[in-house]
């Protein structure tokens, strides 16, 4: 087996949590094991004829995955990998994935992610920041084109012989406080960023999101969302790791698909954005999911989550619906308890879940506002990301070791309600499209002068992408397709609706006006 990467540069925290002596307290936060250690203890009770990974017709007990990952990190030792060093990967939501991670986090190597939708021109920026030792994907992704890259299914699978050629690793060489992952996310500029989380930090997380949504070994998750976002990560690999629960696959969205696998895998537990719920209510045998039926709690966050959405959803499939906040940086910061009114958490975006803090300020001056004002939320916690590989871009998003969310949000009685973005960014079905990288595109082609991307309201998606162009030559949606093609950019990120305008408007400060165009999209709906 030989990698891919030259592993030339590690990566390593960029900041120090502030308050991190009390997070290490006995019995606090980070007073636990790292990664591997909590899974293999819970690995170990859970009943041997069960399935804990079922990806399509592929299932594991938990001895064969034991034994998988293992074998696994047996095979990037002997490629070369050791504590610290990075290995990538861009894949769909297959079970190689999970091993992946955890077979990383055995050897304490950090774990990067690719979404699977990346195209090439992406799919280089991002391996650029990480400096990967070794990397694998899917026979017909893109990042299966990087030089030594180790292919994923397919005809040419390298992947198999991994499970069989290495000598297993069955002890952990990893540190509670080691990193864990990369995980990519917008940035204000366009270009993506690497949020940094150690063992630590996802090991709290996984324990306390497993007490606050009252999971168990018991339960079973469906996730449909990329394992290489926050919420894939968090709730279909770290979930079931510290619970001991079942992880459901989906490598795409098919409503019709979800409700069969709700009804025959049992599941109890799902989170997305209102797009997967949206369209499973549309299907004909949703009726089968009412009440009584297996499922009881759906987690819910991004746009469109709104209380008539969570109403409908509760009625729809006779469960509990909450809402959540968080990001790649800082994972669900909030959400609603058992026993909570349930008032309070349909209307708003929930409460603090352990030991995070929110402040909310005046984006202008920095000072906090009086409760139930809005302004800037920030948010520090032991959960919290330690930095981006870059540490320019962390010194802009951490003030006095408080994160900068970006969004503007309203605490009232410690319930926070999100009301609006900072940051240019359009949330389209669970994936955030950066304004500015969209602009960036368009402008790029020799038709267009200016380009302003708006996200417009969808009952589906959440948002779906617009943009407003200035053009010297006819410019439509199909010509703008096939550029974004060409320049490799993910489809999601693709505009789906073209306005040529003369001119754009813009504020006071000569910036566009973005609220007017939203505004004039809505008037011509």
């Amino acid at each position: 087996m030989t990698g891919s990467g030259n592993g030339g540069r590690r990566l390593r925290p960029t900041w120090r949590h502030a308050g991190a002596a009390r997070y290490r307290r006995p019995g606090g936060p980070w007073d636990g094991p790292s990664l591997d250690a909590l899974f293999s203890t819970v690995d170990r009770s859970r009943p041997s004829g069960s399935d804990v990974l079922i990806d399509g017709g592929l299932r594991l007990g938990p001895s064969r995955l034991a034994h998988q990952v293992a074998a696994l990190a047996g095979s990037l030792r002997a490629a070369g990998v050791r504590r610290g060093d990075t290995v990538a990967w861009q894949l769909p939501n297959w079970q190689e994935a999970v091993l992946l991670f955890r077979a990383c986090w055995r050897l304490g190597a950090v774990a990067v992610p690719l979404h699977h939708l990346a195209g090439e021109a992406e799919v280089s920026v991002l391996l650029e920041q990480v400096a990967p030792r070794v990397v694998l994907a899917a026979h017909d992704l893109p990042a299966a084109e990087v030089p030594g890259a180790l292919a994923v299914r397919g005809p040419s699978d390298r992947f198999t012989g991994l499970l069989d050629d290495g000598r297993p690793v069955m002890s952990s060489a990893a540190h509670p406080a080691d990193l864990a992952v990369a995980l990519f996310t917008s940035g204000s500029t366009g270009a993506p960023k690497a949020a940094l989380h150690t063992q630590r930090g996802l090991a709290y997380k996984a324990r306390l999101m497993a007490s606050v949504h009252g999971l168990t070994a018991d339960d079973t998750v469906l996730m449909p969302a990329p394992l290489a976002h926050v919420s894939g990560l968090l709730n279909a690999v770290l979930l079931p790791g510290a619970a001991g629960m079942k992880a459901v696959l989906m490598d795409r969205w098919d409503p019709e698909q979800a409700v069969d696998l709700v009804s025959a895998e049992g599941v109890t537990f799902m989170i997305g954005p209102p797009t997967f719920f949206v369209t499973m209510q549309a299907t004909r045998g949703l009726s089968g999911l009412g009440a009584g039926g297996p499922l009881r709690l759906i987690s819910c966050g991004g746009a469109g989550v709104t209380p008539a959405f969570v109403a409908a959803a509760a009625d729809a499939f006779g469960c509990t619906v909450k809402r959540t906040y968080g990001s790649t940086e800082a994972p669900t910061v909030t959400t609603s308890h058992a026993g909570d009114p349930a008032e309070r958490a349909r209307l708003t975006d929930g409460r603090a879940t352990g030991e995070v803090e929110l402040r909310v300020v005046d984006p202008t001056t920095g000072r906090a506002v009086p409760p139930g004002r809005p302004g800037e939320l920030l948010v520090r916690g032991p959960e919290l990301f330690v930095g981006y590989a870059d540490p320019a871009r962390t010194a802009e998003a951490i003030t006095r070791g408080w994160f900068r969310t970006g969004d503007l949000g309203r605490v009232d009685g410690g319930w926070l309600t999100i009301v609006g973005r900072l940051k240019d960014v359009i949330i389209r079905g669970g994936e955030n499209v950066d304004a500015a990288e969209v602009e960036q595109v368009l402008e790029s082609h020799p038709a267009v002068r200016q380009a302003v991307a708006v996200g417009e309201p969808d009952a589906r998606l959440g948002e779906r992408v617009a943009a407003f162009v200035v053009t010297s030559a006819p410019f439509d949606l199909a010509t703008c397709r096939t550029l974004f093609l060409d320049e490799g950019v993910a489809r999601f990120k693709t505009p789906e609706r073209i306005v040529v305008v003369d001119d754009l408007p813009v504020l006071a400060a000569g910036k566009p006006d973005r609220a007017a165009l939203r505004a004039r999209l809505a008037g011509t709906r």
